[in-house]
């Protein structure tokens, strides 16, 4: 310090008067010597550098952000078109009664033959869909989709050239055997029911989550169910046979068999690159997160596993020293952390999702209904073309074509899934995200007991009302069909496309949003696929028994003649088929209101 600085008190002593440091050139430069102009201007300069490259910073993450949230916005929607594209291409088996009765006429099967071939359609469309579901949960829909491409490619050629052949040996003729045929449409039933589920799951798992779960399903779906129509309308308009007299006859199997190969495989194939799971990540975190809290998973599924390895499996909590208690915790804790690596906990959620769903009684109930609705339903979209045949007499034309029914169920059907899958987002009851994992010590099951607060009450109506409103107009078409209504009537058949179609296809656009509405839709492909695994069943006997009836008709009318004529050859089934319906509205509604049903469990659906 200067000597200039100081000064001496009255005792002698120095005292600082001033901080009066040196010259700024001075290594003891005083501090509060103003800074000179230069010096100040890269001091604020760097100050400014700093904090403007802080703020940069955090500018572009936002920005990164919001780009990756667009761009999964993005993705998401683009994902969805192309299912719904996939959907209006995979159902060409509803066009089965398109050229169904020529293999009858041109190939000279029997109606058991016919049958069987659509039998053979119908299980390889069911009962492998539970595979398929579990391929979309654990693979992604990409892989399944590319299969379907490849299982439709292989079994449209294989029919083409099984119909080209003509008539099999037991027919007289010298065409490839009826098992050929059989085998090609088995193939048609997998890449359908693959293609299917994959456009499906995928809309499911990207909004499933939201308000708009009815439209996200119902939208694919009811694409699923137009792909009959356009097609047909392909093939008669496009893909047909000329008459002798010029005009235009029947659809050329051949060449629309190797059109709808070549169309089918292109989808698929594509489908493969676009279907893609968006955010999947986040959703299995939400739902194990969930399951943890909700007390379905007891007191701890890690606990419990750390417990059985290390030998203390059959000892109560309790009864667990504390000094073991601790480590069996530390050891739930590094097991818990292994499993977050995100292929194993997501096996892990998929799999515990599974037990509870096969577990859960009101499933079987809710299957039971859906076998007792489909079967009939698949059997006379299946059997269109040989009922109009039925409607008036051997000499009498009955004015009207397959193709056009086809397209009848189509539309019906089409419009049905639409409505109701809209009508179920306005109009069912508000559905928790989690609802389906509410267990007995959870948090929401708890405050389920506390007083409610006041909200204005909303007009509702239950998905499950919808259901059975959709199965009674199944069940109208066939009463009528039944009661002789429309025979020797046959432009009073479209009523009968009309109640069906639109029952059918309701029914099956609304079963899938009640397993996604109870259920969940982590797990949706395999808990869906199990379940649209059980209407095979019911087609199956559905179809065996409409060809036994038609068969015994056929046999009364002309000995060795194929062809059946009048009402004896359709009306047993259906009245036996109406009554079947009735009895899967009685098990859903077991389901919903009867003793655990999902009334009773605080579940809105």
């Amino acid at each position: 310090m200067s000597p200039s600085a100081s000064k001496r008190n009255s005792n002698g002593v120095a005292a600082i008067d001033k901080l009066d440091y040196l010259p700024q050139n001075s290594p003891r430069r005083p501090l509060l010597h103003p800074d000179d102009s230069d010096s100040l201007s890269n001091r604020r300069s760097q100050d400014t550098s700093y904090a403007g490259s802080f703020f940069d910073q955090v500018a572009e993450g936002i920005l990164e952000r919001d780009r990756e949230r667009m761009q999964h916005v993005v993705l998401r929607w683009l994902t969805f078109v192309w299912a719904i594209l996939n959907c209006l291409c995979a159902g060409s088996i509803t066009a089965f009664s398109l050229y169904g009765h020529l293999f009858q006429s041109r190939l000279r099967y029997t109606q058991f033959q016919v049958n069987a071939v659509s039998i053979g359609a119908e299980l390889g469309l069911y009962l492998p869909v539970p595979i398929f579901g579990y391929l979309c949960d654990r693979l992604g829909p990409g892989i399944p989709s590319a299969l379907s491409g490849v299982l439709f490619g292989l079994a449209y050629l294989l029919a083409a050239f099984t119909y080209k052949s003509g008539p099999p040996p037991s027919a007289g003729g010298h065409g490839w055997p009826v098992g050929v045929m059989v085998l090609a449409f088995a193939l048609v039933g997998m890449g359908t029911s693959c293609m299917y589920l994959s456009a499906v799951t995928t809309c499911a798992k990207n909004f499933g989550r939201g308000k708009a779960k009815g439209i996200a399903l119902a939208v694919p779906i009811a694409a699923f169910g137009l792909s009959g129509m356009w097609q047909s309308q392909v093939g008669s308009r496009l893909l047909f046979e000329k008459n002798p007299d010029g005009s235009r006859g029947d659809v050329d199997v051949y060449r629309f068999f190797i059109f709808l190969g070549i169309l089918l495989f292109v989808m698929g194939s594509i489908g493969f690159f676009t279907l893609r799971i968006m955010d999947e990540g986040e959703m299995i975190d939400e739902a194990v997160d969930e399951l943890e809290r909700s007390g379905l998973l007891a007191h701890d599924e890690f606990f419990t596993q750390a417990a059985h390895h290390h030998g203390y499996g059959t000892m109560a909590t309790h009864d667990l020293s504390d000094s073991t208690f601790d480590f069996l915790q530390s050891e739930a804790e590094n097991l818990k952390a292994k499993a977050e690596e995100e292929q194993r906990k997501k096996t892990w959620l998929l799999n515990e999702e599974t037990r509870r769903y096969i577990m859960d009684p009101t499933m079987w109930w809710l299957a039971g209904g859906f076998v007792l609705v489909t079967g009939p339903g698949e059997a006379f979209i299946n059997n269109l073309g040989t009922i109009i045949d039925t409607l008036t007499p051997a000499h009498v034309s009955a004015n009207t074509s397959p193709a056009t029914h086809v397209s009848i169920v189509a539309i019906t059907s089409t419009l049905a899934r639409l409505i109701t899958g809209t009508l179920s987002d306005v109009l069912a009851p508000v559905a928790p995200t989690h609802q389906h994992r509410r267990g007995p010590e959870s948090v929401a099951n708890s405050m389920s007991s506390l007083p409610p607060l006041e909200h204005p009450k909303r007009f509702s109506v239950s998905r499950i009302s919808f259901l059975l409103a959709s199965a009674f107009l199944l069940s109208l078409g066939q009463l009528l069909l039944a009661s002789g209504w429309v025979q020797n009537h046959a432009s009073r058949f479209a009523v009968i496309s009309a109640l069906i179609g639109s029952g059918y296809g309701a029914v099956f656009s609304l079963t899938p949003i009640v397993v996604s509405v109870v259920w969940g839709v982590e797990n949706f492909g395999t808990n869906w696929g199990i379940l649209a695994m059980t209407p095979a069943a019911g087609a199956t006997l559905w179809g065996a028994v409409y060809a036994a009836v038609y068969q015994n008709g056929a046999n009364g009318s002309e000995k060795g003649d194929v062809l059946c004529h009048g009402k004896d050859c359709y009306a047993p089934t259906f009245w036996a088929m109406a009554g079947s319906v009735w009895v899967a509205m009685g098990l859903w509604v077991y389901a919903w209101r009867g003793p655990g049903g999902w009334k009773r469990r605080g579940v809105a659906v």
